[in-house]
């Protein structure tokens, strides 16, 4: 029997996102990829909280998976190996950061006045804020071009999240700090970065792997905050190994 794998997509996105790497692993494990509560065709919720989402996630979900999340998603797969620590067999964590935002004590994140422009930018144009988040999660990647344009091919596919919910959501994104809960997570741990994201820089994926119990770190050469569709091949071969161990 296959193990069950289910993916997580990050901020602005759907599970389309993950249709070329799904195809890839459905060879060796059984995936499913939801669309976040909100997202794609998923309902929403009537109380937007994180613990919330992963309560509804986790409730769809087999009694027993592997998570891989990527970005925010992964930062909801963090907080579902928590509270559901029965349910999720090992994580994988694609371009995560326990925090996104900069701060004395976290020099590994996006500068304030970054998160706080583009929530401006998405109150003024949704559409508009969505395709430059696009273009700066490939930015540095050796395959920018062409990773662009996969992402927006994929987006395509599914109307984007509503004003609110993407607003609520970047919200967690410029408010989580999930540095404190990660030594609570006992679940073995692939932490997978692309060598130049600009998003969640390498430097938090080392922090991850210095303070989760059982994490090891794969670093994608050139890679930039999408990593699997920058080297899908290396991407999958590690994380249907990790899955199979």
């Amino acid at each position: 029997m296959k193990p069950a794998l289910l993916l997580l997509h990050g901020w602005g996105a759907h599970c389309r996102v993950w249709d070329a790497l799904a195809a890839r692993l459905g060879k060796d494990m059984h995936v499913i990829a939801p669309d976040l509560p909100g997202h794609g065709a998923a309902p929403t919720l009537t109380r937007y909280t994180i613990e919330n989402m992963v309560d509804q996630l986790a409730a769809a979900a087999p009694a027993q998976c592997a998570v891989a999340g990527w970005s925010l998603g992964g930062q909801l797969a963090l907080v579902w190996a928590r509270r559901h620590p029965q349910q999720v067999s090992r994580l994988m964590l694609i371009a995560v950061t326990p925090r996104f935002v900069s701060s004395p004590d976290w020099l590994h994140g996006m500068a304030p006045e970054v998160f706080a422009e583009f929530t401006a930018s998405l109150k003024r144009d949704a559409a508009a804020t969505l395709r430059r988040f696009l273009l700066l999660q490939t930015q540095g990647d050796a395959r920018a071009r062409t990773v662009a344009r996969q992402l927006e091919a994929a987006l395509a596919l599914q109307a984007p999240p509503g004003a609110e919910v993407l607003a609520q959501t970047l919200h967690w994104l410029q408010a989580t700090d999930l540095r404190a809960a990660l030594p609570e997570i006992a679940q073995s741990v692939l932490v997978l970065h692309g060598e130049r994201d600009r998003i969640a820089p390498p430097a938090a994926g080392d922090y991850l792997v210095a303070h989760l119990l059982r994490a090891r770190l794969a670093v994608l050469a050139g890679a930039a905050h999408a990593p699997f569709m920058s080297d899908p091949d290396t991407a999958c071969r590690l994380m249907t190994d990790f899955c199979h161990e």
